[in-house]
């Protein structure tokens, strides 16, 4: 099972949806389903986008359970 760590890194940063959002130059809508888990597709651009703004690695924002 794949685990998405969106609100933890976004809390650990203090970061709000609307500053992610400008940030990273991706959609509310698609941070919002991402940070409450409620999505099962994310493109590569969007990960990339919000590593990027977060200043993070995919393995950060995403990690295996088992």
């Amino acid at each position: 099972m794949l685990k998405n760590n969106l609100s933890a890194i976004m809390g650990a940063k203090r970061i709000k949806i609307y500053e992610l959002e400008q940030m990273s130059n991706v959609s509310r809508s698609t941070i919002t389903r991402l940070y409450y888990d409620k999505t099962n597709t994310v493109s590569f651009k969007t990960i990339e986008n919000i590593c990027r703004a977060l200043n993070c690695t995919p393995g950060d924002l995403f990690e295996i359970i088992d």
